[in-house]
């Protein structure tokens, strides 16, 4: 008999032996005979079982129980170690060559839009040059064909 079976068994037997009602005992036995029978057990010996596990039990109940350990969370906190000087300047040291570090990426990369900005300015500017050579051509006076004086 598995353990949840036992389980369950003991609670029926306590129902059958403690129901309100009639009924309520009976269907209690029931359940208690349908369980043993399941375990491939007679009424009887499932009962006789659990007898002898329940004097068991009561023989382990005897010894002392386990020293209590609180849970991890209540356990008195370390003392905090101070910082020493040396450490606070390693720590300053990484804080800014870090910072270095940041900031060259940073300018490199603010270099590498700049290229970009100016190569494309540059382009736009040649292309409103040549519109405005263009436009300079076509806005001077045409030769005036003969016959056409003022």
């Amino acid at each position: 008999m598995t353990p949840a079976d036992r389980d369950r068994f003991e609670k029926c037997l306590a129902l059958a032996a403690q129901g309100a009602t009639m009924g309520e005992r009976a269907a209690a036995r029931a359940a208690a005979e349908r369980i043993a029978r399941g375990a491939g057990l007679t009424f009887a010996e499932a009962a006789e079982a659990l007898r002898r596990t329940g004097q068991e039990s009561a023989h382990r109940a005897t010894r002392p129980p386990p020293p209590w350990q609180p849970y991890p969370w209540a356990q008195p906190k370390a003392p905090v170690t101070p910082i020493t000087v040396e450490e606070l300047l390693r720590q300053k040291a990484e804080t800014e060559a870090w910072q270095k570090r940041s900031a060259a990426a940073a300018d490199r990369r603010r270099k590498r839009e700049r290229a970009d900005q100016d190569a494309y300015v540059a382009e736009q500017r040649a292309r409103q040059a040549e519109r405005d050579r263009d436009w300079a051509r076509t806005r001077t006076d045409p030769p005036a064909a003969p016959g056409d004086e003022a």
